[in-house]
């Protein structure tokens, strides 16, 4: 593990990664990879998001929150056969079983028909409310763009072939989670979401209001409040995996606040079927593979299981079974839930 004790994220303009020179594309490559293996957590400017597009976003999820909560509970993510929409609050908990004020709504990549071999995979689920889903799908296609040409950045970072890792992802689940959090004017200022790591590759979340804490290498907590302009980036479960430890899937949770805010994560990930281990280059008699072989949305599909409430209920009554070999909650970076 490289992480070092850092007080503050590191800002890396990704813009480089679109150059047509291959050197600025290498050298902006080694910013990126510096940050992933030391901090894991970096600020992203230079991405090319347009404003008008996150403020429409955003826009739009006040829209929907502020609606009744038995109108968007229909809407339910457990109406749904692939886990899209609405997810109220105290339905979601992570390791320790933490209980978050926190409300979202979840969608992903959109396929016109449901895949039983994969059960997150199929359409979305639109709220009808009047320019919902086009500055959502704008957004999420936007954001999807700039993981593609992160992908290419990481693979360079890791002295591999720029599109290295392009084949992995051609429909995969990843999932954009529109997440609002309520004001509190009761809060006290402490720990909320539990500590966790994220399951994919990567995410790439746009932020409203501070919040986000990240664990150093010294294990302190470091606020990670928003940049004008930037997104933040961090490593996932699935990138940690494939560089063997190279690069860590940062621990990080969210503080409880007063002031309302909202967060957009897009999980950038694998195909479903996509088998993820450590690559041959970050093995050796040395350093041998230090992870269990997964599969991409197997992965993904037990994590959720168990974080979900309405999923842990069809666990238990038998509906549903956990894929062979499924890892428990936080079982990479630094799984401490404190």
């Amino acid at each position: 593990m490289n992480h070092t004790s850092f007080a503050q994220l590191p800002v890396v303009d990704i813009a480089g990664l679109r150059s047509p020179f291959p050197e600025t594309r290498a050298l902006t490559a080694q910013e990126l990879g510096r940050a992933a293996r030391e901090c894991g957590f970096f600020y992203a400017t230079g991405h090319g998001l347009p404003d008008a597009l996150t403020e429409s976003l955003i826009a739009q999820a006040k829209t929907f929150f502020a609606l009744p909560l038995e109108e968007k509970m229909r809407w339910y993510i457990g109406l749904s056969p692939n886990h899209r929409g609405y997810v109220p609050e105290g339905e979601e908990t992570f390791a320790g079983g933490t209980f978050d004020r926190k409300e979202a709504f979840d969608l992903s990549f959109e396929l016109p028909t449901l895949d039983p071999a994969a059960p997150t995979l199929g359409p979305n689920v639109w709220p009808d409310l009047p320019g919902f889903q086009p500055a959502v799908s704008a957004y999420y296609d936007a954001a999807f763009a700039i993981g593609r040409t992160l992908l290419h950045g990481f693979a360079l970072a890791l002295g591999l072939e720029e599109t290295y890792f392009d084949h992995l992802v051609t429909q995969p689940p990843s999932q954009l989670r529109l997440v609002h959090y309520p004001y509190l004017p009761e809060a006290a200022d402490a720990p909320g979401i539990g500590a966790h790591t994220d399951y994919e590759l990567f995410t790439i979340l746009l932020p409203t209001a501070p919040g986000l804490e990240v664990k150093n290498g010294a294990s302190e907590w470091i606020d990670a409040p928003p940049l004008p302009g930037a997104v933040v980036i961090n490593i996932g479960d699935m990138l940690e995996t494939f560089t063997n430890g190279t690069m860590v899937a940062t621990s990080h949770r969210v503080r409880k606040v007063q002031q309302e805010r909202y967060s957009f994560p897009l999980f950038f990930t694998c195909d479903y079927p996509t088998v993820v281990e450590p690559l041959p280059p970050f093995v050796s008699a040395g350093r041998p593979a230090r992870y269990p072989r997964l599969v991409a949305g197997e992965h993904l599909f037990a994590q959720t299981a168990q974080s979900f409430t309405y999923l842990k209920q069809r666990l238990a009554n038998g509906e549903l079974q956990l894929p062979a070999g499924s890892l428990a909650l936080s079982s990479f970076g630094h799984p401490e839930a404190s």
